[in-house]
């Protein structure tokens, strides 16, 4: 099964457990209408229960669990399975985040089994080494964020965006990056991929801030200036 090609620079909307219900389908709506405004892919996550309605209601949205796990469909009582994924057309799945960390068995065995249902992954690592070995899984998109800043509001400097992401594209070039944590502002989204990251996201800068609407249509205007200034066409 084909997976989603992704195009540069993308972003992610990733809301964990702050959002759900009608809050978050309001933020699934905004960031739909500015895919659609802007062409640009954005992935965005909600809890399972949520993925459905935002599937059926934002088309422009590349919809994407939070976790997923490599079992097959039979015994599995409160686990995730990918062909429930795919039959509900999530088209991409979070693995290995800091809040729900990973064995190296059971991501490598989740990595392929997402493959297997068509299913983008998109794998968090920390550090530039941790980085580096992970790559060698061959993600789709490789998160590369400091578990320290996750929350703060800080965002990762130029040296760590710079070195995270050639470590990656040295192992796995079809591999994209992802420079995350911090992320709050226009600014930090262009910088990002001024840095040389293939796309950024955000959630706490997103959610909390004082006008989460305002604030996502101000990082989306933020990517396309980056698009624009720094992604040649593929």
């Amino acid at each position: 099964m084909d997976r989603y090609k992704l195009r540069r620079p993308f972003f992610v909307v990733n809301p964990k457990s702050y959002l759900f219900g009608e809050d978050i389908y309001r933020l699934a709506q905004r960031a739909d209408e500015l895919s659609e405004h802007y062409d640009l892919d954005c992935l965005f996550t909600a809890q399972l229960i949520d993925l459905p309605h935002i599937i059926e209601s934002c088309p422009h949205l590349v919809p994407c669990a939070q976790y997923m796990e490599s079992l097959v469909p039979g015994r599995g009582m409160g686990h995730v399975l990918p062909e429930a994924l795919a039959s509900a057309g999530v088209r991409a799945t979070f693995l290995n985040h800091a809040e729900n960390p990973s064995t190296l068995h059971e991501l490598a065995s989740t990595i392929a089994r997402a493959h297997e249902m068509g299913i983008l992954t998109v794998v968090c690592a920390d550090s530039v080494e941790e980085s580096r070995a992970i790559a060698q899984l061959e993600p789709d998109v490789m998160v590369c964020e400091l578990t320290s800043l996750i929350g703060t509001g800080k965002v990762a400097g130029e040296d760590y965006m710079r070195a995270s992401t050639e470590a990656v594209k040295s192992v796995s070039p079809s591999t994209l990056v992802l420079q995350a944590a911090g992320i709050h502002s226009g600014e930090n989204v262009y910088d990002a991929i001024r840095y040389g990251a293939d796309g950024t996201g955000g959630t706490s800068g997103i959610v909390a801030a004082d006008d989460p609407l305002a604030t996502l249509e101000e990082m989306f205007s933020a990517l396309d200036r980056a698009r624009a200034d720094f992604c040649r066409e593929d």
